[in-house]
C-alpha cells in the first residue's frame, strides 16, 4: 500500500460520528489529489517533502500521539480554547455569555475540502470547534485558539479545524496561538474559518512559534460581508518550514479590511507567506503590509482580484524584507488582476540590506555596528507589531519579537 493510500486509510480508524461521511469523501480526494506539488504556481517556490515524509512516517507509527495538558500563557487574559495534537480540550472550554461553543461534530455545518490540504486535513479530523458570536455581543476579552503539539517517541501529525461565525453588530478579538514541543518531527495542518456577517467585527492577532522540529501549513479563510470590519496581524518566529494562506473574501459594500505580517527566517527556515483579497463588489477597501528578516529563505506572494462592477475598491499591497546574511533569498510576488475601472490599486516591494548611510549616521552618535544594526533591525519590525490590533497581547507581542531578534544574529559574516 502506498504511503498516500495508508494516510488517507487513516481516516477510518477515526470514532465514528457525524463528520464520518466527510472524513470519507475527504480521504477519496486526498487518495486522488495527494500533497500540493511544485509544480503548481501557488507552490512553486516552496516543497513540502519534509510534511509528506513526517506523514509517512507517522503514518507508518500506527495510532497517534493522544491529548496532553495544555497551559494557557498566563500573560495574556483571554477565553483560552485549547487544541492538543490536533484533539480539542473540551474539559477547558470557558463558558462565555454571548457565544455558542460547539464540537464540530456537534454543529451542522458544510466543511470544504477542495482546497489544497484541506482534504487531508478533513480526512484526519479527529474533531473541531464551532463558535457563534450572537448578534450585539461585544466581549470583555478575546478569544484566544491555542494549538499545541507535543511529539513523543515517534512523528507526529496534527490537524486543527476552527469555524467562527460573528453576527451582525457583534464584536471580538482573537488570539491565535501555535506553540510544540517534543524531540522528534512533527507536522501541523490547520485550517480556520471566519465568516463576518454585515457591521462585524473582528481584531485577529495570529502568532507561529514552534520549535525548529516543526512543519506547518495553515490557512485563515476571511468573508467580510457589508460593512464589516476585520484586522489582521501575523508573526511568525518558529518552524523549520512554514507555509501560511490567509484568504479574504469581501462579498459586501463597504467592507473594510487591513492585515499585516512579521516573519523572521533563520538560517535552515522556510517561511512562506501567501495572501488573496478578492473584492467581489465595491466600494470597499483592503490593505496589507509584510515584513520580513531574512537569514534563510522567505516566500511572500500577495494577490488582490476586483471582479468587474466592483467599482470604487481601494486596494494596497506592500512587502519589504531585510536580508542580514550573505546567504539570504526571498521570492516576492505581488499581483493585481483588475476588472473595474473606478478603481485605486497599488503594490510594492523591496529586498535590501540595512541602509549604509543610516548604519553610518547612528555610528557617528558612538553606537558600535553592532549597536546600530539592532536597532535599524527592531526599528523595521516594530513598524509592524505595532499595527497588533489585539490590545490585550500587543506588548506580550513586542517582546516575543524582541527576543526573537536578539537570537537572530545580524552577523553576515558567519
Amino acid at each position: 500500500m502506498s504511503a498516500r493510500k495508508r494516510l488517507a486509510g487513516l481516516s477510518s480508524e477515526l470514532e465514528s460520528d457525524s463528520l464520518s461521511a466527510v472524513r470519507e469523501k475527504a480521504a477519496e480526494s486526498f487518495r486522488k489529489n495527494g500533497f500540493p506539488t511544485t509544480a503548481m504556481e501557488d507552490w512553486k517556490y516552496t516543497d513540502l517533502k519534509i510534511a509528506r515524509e513526517i506523514s509517512e512516517q507517522a503514518a507508518n507509527a500506527g495510532d497517534g500521539e493522544s491529548a496532553v495538558a495544555v497551559q494557557a500563557p498566563d500573560d495574556i487574559d483571554a477565553y483560552w480554547f485549547p487544541i492538543s495534537n490536533g484533539q480539542p480540550v473540551t474539559s477547558d472550554f470557558p463558558e462565555i455569555p454571548g457565544v455558542t461553543v460547539q464540537l464540530l461534530s456537534e454543529a451542522d455545518l458544510d466543511l470544504r475540502f477542495d482546497l489544497p490540504l484541506a482534504d487531508l486535513n478533513l480526512a484526519l479530523l479527529s474533531d473541531g470547534i464551532y463558535l457563534k458570536i450572537e448578534k450585539g455581543t461585544s466581549l470583555d476579552k478575546p478569544i484566544g485558539l491555542l494549538f499545541v503539539d507535543h511529539a513523543g517517541g515517534r512523528p507526529l501529525v496534527s490537524q486543527g479545524r476552527v469555524v467562527i461565525d460573528v453576527e451582525p453588530q457583534a464584536s471580538v478579538d482573537i488570539v491565535e496561538m501555535h506553540l510544540s514541543n517534543g524531540d522528534v518531527p512533527q507536522y501541523a495542518n490547520v485550517f480556520i474559518d471566519l465568516n463576518l456577517a454585515e457591521t462585524a467585527r473582528a481584531n485577529y492577532a495570529r502568532f507561529q512559534l514552534r520549535d525548529w522540529q516543526s512543519v506547518q501549513t495553515a490557512r485563515l479563510s476571511v468573508t467580510a460581508a457589508k460593512d464589516a470590519v476585520f484586522r489582521h496581524l501575523a508573526i511568525d518566529v518558529g518552524g523549520v518550514l512554514v507555509r501560511n494562506d490567509l484568504a479574504i473574501d469581501i462579498t459586501g459594500p463597504g467592507a473594510d479590511v487591513s492585515f499585516n505580517g512579521l516573519y523572521l527566517a533563520d538560517r535552515g527556515q522556510h517561511v512562506d507567506n501567501h495572501t488573496r483579497v478578492d473584492h467581489r463588489v465595491g466600494p470597499a477597501t483592503s490593505q496589507q503590509e509584510y515584513r520580513g528578516i531574512v537569514k534563510g529563505h522567505a516566500v511572500w506572494n500577495g494577490k488582490a482580484v476586483v471582479y468587474e462592477g466592483a467599482d470604487g475598491t481601494d486596494a494596497d499591497q506592500a512587502n519589504h524584507n531585510l536580508l542580514i546574511s550573505e546567504t539570504s533569498s526571498v521570492d516576492t510576488k505581488p499581483e493585481l488582476e483588475i476588472y473595474a475601472e473606478d478603481v485605486k490599486c497599488s503594490h510594492g516591494t523591496t529586498v535590501g540590506q540595512l541602509d549604509d548611510s543610516a548604519l553610518f549616521y547612528l555610528r557617528t552618535r558612538c553606537l558600535s555596528e553592532e549597536q546600530a544594526k539592532k536597532i535599524m533591525t527592531h526599528a523595521f519590525a516594530n513598524a509592524i507589531v505595532e499595527r497588533c490590533p489585539v490590545e490585550a497581547c500587543k506588548d506580550w507581542a513586542a517582546d516575543r519579537v524582541d527576543a526573537a531578534l536578539n537570537a537572530l544574529s545580524t552577523d553576515d559574516t558567519e
